[in-house]
């Protein structure tokens, strides 16, 4: 958890397939803790190919039984059929903004957005933007995309900056030249 915190949680994504790969495993975390998600992330990897949406979204349902009964990454159906699913979605907003990154950092106007908590305890889970996130993949198609997981999502691809004033990863992650 220290090194996920200390060199990605927060850093700016601008790459569809990490943003696919944030995407899946923030809903995949829901009801679980990310301790458990980070433990399996190289199993998800391989399990999904990578994260490489375009392939993903072509799983036969064949792939997906397998998925199931594979230990590790969390053999739960609704989580694994929305992989796939949200792999499809994924690849129509692709094709409809040029990318995903596009379609996602227009939700924050193109830059990240630097919040200024002192306390852990004031970080909201959800935002009018996670919000927005939100309600825009659900009709869009993708499952496992509530406003808290959206939330979640935007915390760890570099949306929001929610480290606290005092981390050292907050100034580092502020500075203007990695938005």
């Amino acid at each position: 958890m220290i090194a996920y915190h200390d060199t990605e949680w927060g850093v700016p994504a601008h790459d569809d397939r990490l943003l696919f790969e944030f995407l899946t495993l923030e809903g995949a975390q829901a009801g679980l803790s990310w301790e458990t998600i980070l433990k399996k992330r190289e199993s998800y990897r391989d399990a999904f190919a990578n994260f490489d949406p375009a392939r993903v979204a072509r799983f036969p349902p064949a792939r997906v039984e397998r998925l199931l009964r594979n230990p590790g990454i969390v053999r739960n159906r609704l989580k694994v059929v929305s992989t796939v699913q949200n792999a499809k979605a994924f690849r129509a907003v692709q094709k409809e903004f040029g990318s995903f990154d596009s379609y996602i950092w227009g939700f924050v106007g193109g830059a990240q957005h630097v919040s200024r908590w002192k306390a852990l305890r004031e970080i909201p889970p959800r935002t009018p933007e996670s919000d927005a996130i939100s309600r825009d993949l659900l009709r869009r198609g993708f499952k496992f995309v509530g406003s808290t997981i959206c939330y979640a999502f935007m915390q760890a691809v570099g949306l929001v900056n929610d480290h606290t004033v005092d981390c050292f990863r907050y100034s580092m992650l502020s500075d203007a030249s990695l938005r």
